[in-house]
């Protein structure tokens, strides 16, 4: 066994766990829950069509995406990388949970098992976006991977014993009901297309699609040295992922609660965490500088020499005009 790095949540099982070796699988579960999104916001979508649909669907997705994938599930429950009240932590993490992709366990392995791999010397190309762009959102989108030895997964105590995240765990794809309840209340079928199955494949989709450019393309700012991949910064991406596709930044400082960390890289989901702070609902941000050293992280350009480029706290301006 040549991977001897090990993260938080993922150890070795045994001299034989590796991250090469596996099989890609056909998951029809996986495979029928995006494939009947899609037929129905293809079909029912331009059968329903309307502007208020149009904004429902806009505000939904940016709505989860924001507060919901970046600020809950990523930012929070994954990398722990500020404090918050617990009900606004379930509040944040129900919301990733609407994105479509998983529920509470499901993000975190998924994320870890990746994280684990991408940090050795080689992994499986399932694991790095190692394929052609369309052989990958096949393998994503529809399928999964089984390793031949994998790694173990043990999450900390508070959340594997949580029995709130281990319902919505049960129940991910239940959790669109209430608010399909709710749109069709306010807004009839349209709404609940738009706003439930439109949503959830464009997230979805656009998840892996971001996942794909940001491992093969981009600006990179640091080098995580010995690593099988490299995370790139997808700059034209950085509004409509609320800043996750700061990806390079985010390997260099995986635990760091701001993704956009150098001047002209816009965060919405920090700006969006910082208005949480300034109301009194978020402490203890991590920010880059708050890491310990990494001895494999090389800067290349000159910006990354210069210092973590952090951008603290600031008073929020929206926020300022009503006090």
């Amino acid at each position: 066994m040549s991977e001897k790095i090990e993260i938080a949540r993922i150890k070795m099982q045994s001299p034989l766990t590796s991250a090469m070796d596996g099989e890609v699988r056909w998951s029809p579960l996986k495979s029928l829950w995006v494939f009947s999104h899609l037929v129905i916001a293809l079909i029912g979508g331009a059968l329903t069509f309307s502007l208020d649909a149009l904004l429902v669907f806009i505000l939904t997705t940016a709505f989860t995406l924001c507060f919901g994938h970046s600020l809950g599930m990523h930012r929070k429950l994954i990398h722990d990388s500020y404090k918050c009240p617990k009900w606004l932590e379930y509040f944040l993490v129900h919301l990733g949970v609407l994105v479509g992709l998983a529920g509470p366990f499901g993000m975190v392995h998924t994320h870890d098992l990746r994280d684990w791999a991408q940090r050795q010397k080689q992994c499986h190309s399932y694991l790095r976006h190692g394929e052609r762009i369309i052989k990958d959102g096949w393998w994503q989108l529809h399928c999964d991977l089984k390793l031949k030895h994998p790694p173990v997964f043990r999450p900390e105590s508070h959340l594997k014993d949580n029995w709130i995240y281990q319902f919505m765990e049960r129940t991910w794809m239940m959790q669109q009901l209430p608010l399909a309840i709710l749109l069709f209340i306010c807004g009839g079928f349209a709404w609940v297309i738009w706003g439930i199955s439109a949503r959830i494949v464009v997230s979805v989709t656009g998840h892996w699609l971001i996942g794909y450019f940001a491992h093969n393309h981009g600006e990179m700012d640091n080098e995580v040295v010995g690593a099988a991949v490299q995370g790139h910064n997808v700059k034209w991406a950085s509004y409509i992922t609320m800043g996750e596709s700061w990806h390079n930044n985010h390997h260099a400082y995986p635990e760091s609660a701001i993704l956009g960390i150098y001047e002209n890289q816009p965060d919405p989901g920090w700006w969006a965490l910082n208005a949480l702070n300034n109301l009194g609902l978020v402490w203890d941000i991590v920010l880059p500088e708050n890491l310990p050293h990494r001895h494999n992280l090389k800067a290349l350009t000159y910006r990354a020499v210069q210092g973590k480029g952090s951008k603290a706290p600031f008073k929020c301006p929206v926020l300022s005009l009503i006090d």
